[in-house]
């Protein structure tokens, strides 16, 4: 069997936002490919890669994951968080890309083979008022999807008012306009209103509140937007206060969707086996990988509770497709979150996932069955990029006193 003989990052996309992991062995031609992605501290999850676990891995079997995974999971001895996870998952992805190349097989194949012909998929759907965001849904609905995300405008969209408009105390940090969720928990009833008298019932919708909200306040939206039948309702809680799940089921059955900032098991443990929520939304490399997803996957399986993998706006084709390979192989998949990519970036993934209307498709070639243009990457970061000087924090949103908005 093939052994490792080198685990190297490559950076890519506009201002080196991409990570894929490269995964080198000893068999000529051979190698795998996983992603590692970060947008807002990725030097620091090459490092991990680089300089903890890469050297760990060499001359060891590729063919060992499971073992390769615990191994990687407590070699720093603290474990579970963000950036080491996104580590190992990025080195997991590469390993099942090379089993898969061994065997001569796709990565769902692996996994117990199709559980269905392809992956629905949903887009995102948008708008700064409710005639633009109908102009936006009309457009996805052509295109063939049958489920969208729809936001007013950007997270939080609905509750934002201008600071010159705001009661903004002396001294107040805010950018041009605050967030008010008393203002935000009326509009977005009123949105959805909007998009079943223009679209109906048919269309299917999902919302994501992008934790806003107070926990009364998010029992309260998901109780007034029951009646519009939402395909579910995402993150309405942040992660530290997940045991209001038990009372936002209590008082609705607006579905829930879940797990975005999940980095540690006994975050959506609970959640799942207590039949809390109804979709979990981990992201396959921050979970750990596709060795970590399968097996989350199984336990929500037992207890009812499907899958939907985040994606996000600046996750990278390589996440997308492990994505799409377990969604293929898992019984209980109920959405994918879609990724658009520009066509010099898909130019430099050849191999990648493929949308027809509101369906994904994998490639049918041996393993992730995407491969990537090294001299293409590298032209995608632009001219001057610098790794030493990147900085991108997450944007924050503040309520009219200041009060930080937590994501």
């Amino acid at each position: 069997m093939a052994k490792i003989t080198g685990v190297t990052c490559i950076r890519t996309r506009k201002n080196g936002t991409w990570t894929i992991v490269k995964v080198a062995t000893d068999q000529e031609g051979l190698y795998g490919l996983g992603s590692a992605t970060d947008l807002y501290n990725p030097e620091a999850v090459v490092q991990i890669v680089e300089q903890l676990l890469g050297p760990l891995l060499i001359g060891r079997d590729a063919a060992n994951i499971e073992d390769l995974w615990q191994l990687m999971n407590h070699s720093g001895y603290w474990r579970s968080g963000a950036l080491l996870n996104t580590a190992i998952g990025g080195i997991d992805m590469a390993l099942w890309d090379i089993k898969g190349k061994e065997a001569g097989l796709p990565v769902y194949q692996l996994l117990g083979g199709a559980a269905r012909s392809a992956v629905p998929c949903y887009g995102h759907a948008g708008g700064r008022d409710a005639a633009e965001l109908k102009e936006d849904v009309a457009r996805f609905i052509e295109e063939g999807y049958s489920v969208l995300r729809v936001q007013m405008g950007g997270y939080g969209g609905g509750g934002f008012i201008g600071a010159d408009r705001a009661n903004v105390p002396r001294g107040a940090d805010t950018s041009g306009h605050v967030f008010d969720e008393h203002l935000y928990v009326n509009a977005i009833p009123a949105m959805f209103e909007a998009l079943r008298v223009s679209f109906g019932d048919e269309v299917q919708f999902t919302h994501d509140v992008h934790e806003h909200l107070s926990p009364i306040q998010a029992v309260r939206l998901a109780r007034r937007l029951e009646p519009y039948g939402l395909f579910f309702l995402e993150d309405a809680l942040p992660p530290d206060q997940a045991g209001w799940y038990r009372q936002l089921r209590q008082q609705c059955a607006t579905p829930q969707a879940v797990g975005e900032l999940f980095t540690n098991p006994q975050e959506w443990v609970p959640l799942i086996s207590e039949r809390l929520i109804d979709f979990i939304r981990v992201r396959v490399s921050k979970a750990g990988g596709i060795s970590a997803c399968r097996k989350i996957a199984a336990l929500a399986e037992a207890f009812g509770v499907r899958t939907a993998w985040q994606e996000g706006g600046e996750n990278d084709p390589v996440n997308q497709a492990a994505a799409v390979h377990l969604d293929m192989a898992v019984w209980n998949f109920g959405i994918q979150e879609v990724n658009h990519f520009r066509p010099e970036e898909l130019a430099a993934f050849p191999g990648h996932i493929e949308r027809v209307g509101g369906y994904l498709y994998p490639s049918s070639k041996p393993g992730l069955g995407i491969d990537i243009d090294e001299a293409l990457a590298a032209a995608l970061t632009g001219e001057g990029w610098s790794r030493q000087s990147y900085h991108s924090p997450y944007p924050l949103d503040r309520k009219a006193d200041g009060t930080i908005v937590r994501p």
